[in-house]
C-alpha cells in the first residue's frame, strides 16, 4: 500500500510476532547450545540434500564437521542425501566427513522422485536426530553459524517447532551489490502469494530460505512435496496446524550460492503455485494423494536458426505422505 506521496507503507503485519520470534545468530553461542542440548537430552542431525554439487558440497561438509562434530560436539549426525548425482558428489561428501545416502536406495519400496523435498522426506528414514537442520549443498559464502543459529530457538523454547533462516543475499553481478531480498521466485511468486492469501506469514523475511531447522516430530507429521515446494509447504502447514508462535526466524548474516536460469526458476514457481493452491481454503487439499506425479510447463526457446520453439518441462507436483502419521 502506498500513501498519497507515493512512499511505500513499511508497517509490517504481525510486528509482535516479529519481535518475539526473530533473533540473530550471534544470540546463540555454540557452547551455550551444547549445554542446553545436554540438559535436554536431545540429538541433532544436519541434513544436506545434494544433486551434482561436487564443487561445493565438500566445503559445506568439512566446515560443519570441524566446527560441530570435532571441535564442539553439537551435531550427532552429518548426512548428505545424494539425489542420484551424475558426478562425484557422493564420494567427495563422504571423504569430507558425511554419511552419504543415495535417495533412490532409501525406502526403495516407496519408489523415488527427483527433487529436494524427496531428499528431505527420505532423510527421515535414515536419520535419528530429535532436531533436524537442513543446509543446501551449493553454498559459497556462509558459515557454520548457520547451524548453531537455527538450533538456538529450538533448544531455548519447546513451543518452537520450525526455524527459518534469512540473510543478506550476496549477488554475483559486477557491482557487488547485496540485498535482504529473497531470490527471484521468492519476490515474484512466494511473497505475493503470502501477502494476498496468508498475510499472517508476511513477517517471515525469506519464506523459501534453504537453511532451516525443525523438530523431527513436526517433520514426520507433515506431507512433503517432492520438489522445491517443501519450504513453503512446511511453513504454511506448521503455522496453520500449530499457530504462528510455533515458527521462529534467525538472521544468519550473508549467503551466496549458485544462481539458476530463469527457465529453471519457472519450474520452481509452478511447484509453489501448486503447493499454495492445495493449501488455500477451498483448494484441492483433500485430493492431494490423487494428484498426478507431474504436470507440464510450456516454455519457448530459440533454436539454432533463431526460430522460437515450444518445449515442455515436467513440474513435480506429488507430495509424500507424513513419514509417521499421527
Amino acid at each position: 500500500m502506498e500513501d498519497h506521496t507515493g512512499a511505500p507503507d513499511t508497517s509490517a503485519p504481525n510486528t509482535g510476532w516479529f519481535a518475539r520470534r526473530t533473533s540473530h545468530w550471534q544470540d546463540w553461542p555454540a557452547d551455550r547450545l551444547l549445554a542446553a542440548k545436554e540438559r535436554l537430552g536431545v540429538t541433532i542431525s544436519v541434513v544436506i540434500p545434494a544433486r551434482n554439487e561436487q564443487r561445493t558440497v565438500a566445503g559445506v561438509v568439512s566446515s560443519l564437521d570441524r566446527a560441530f562434530v570435532r571441535r564442539i560436539p553439537l551435531v550427532d549426525e552429518l548426512v548428505v542425501m545424494d539425489s542420484d548425482s551424475a558426478d562425484a558428489t557422493g564420494r567427495v561428501a563422504a571423504e569430507a566427513g558425511a554419511v552419504v545416502y543415495r535417495t533412490s536406495e532409501v525406502a526403495p519400496a516407496a519408489g523415488s522422485f527427483p527433487g529436494k523435498g524427496e531428499a528431505l522426506w527420505k532423510s527421515l528414514h535414515v536419520t535419528k536426530g530429535d532436531l533436524l537442520v537442513f543446509v543446501d549443498a551449493d553454498l559459497t559464502s556462509w558459515g557454520p553459524h548457520f547451524v548453531s543459529g537455527l538450533l538456538g530457538p529450538l533448544l531455548a523454547d519447546e513451543q518452537v517447532l520450525l526455524v527459518k533462516g534469512f540473510y543478506t543475499r550476496v549477488r554475483t553481478e559486477s557491482d557487488g551489490s547485496t540485498s535482504t531480498e529473497g531470490g527471484r521466485v521468492t519476490e515474484l511468486v512466494a511473497r505475493p502469494l503470502i501477502s494476498l492469501w496468508w498475510p499472517e506469514l508476511a513477517a517471515v523475511v525469506q519464506p523459501l530460505a534453504g537453511e532451516w531447522a525443525a523438530r523431527r516430530s513436526l517433520m514426520e507429521s507433515l506431507p512433503i512435496p517432492v520438489g522445491y515446494g517443501v519450504e513453503l509447504a512446511t511453513l504454511m502447514d506448521t503455522a496453520s496446524g500449530y499457530g504462528l508462535d510455533a515458527v521462529a526466524q534467525v538472521d544468519l548474516g550473508s549467503r551466496a550460492h549458485r544462481h539458476q536460469a530463469n527457465h529453471d526458476l519457472a519450474v520452481m514457481a509452478a511447484e509453489l503455485m501448486m503447493v499454495a493452491a492445495r493449501r488455500r481454503p477451498g483448494g484441492p487439499r483433500q485430493s492431494r494423494t490423487s494428484q498426478p506425479a507431474a504436470a507440464e510447463l510450456v516454455q519457448f526457446v530459440r533454436d539454432a536458426d533463431g526460430e522460437a520453439r515450444q518445449v515442455s518441462r515436467s513440474v513435480p507436483v506429488a507430495e509424500r505422505p507424513p513419514a509417521r502419521p499421527q
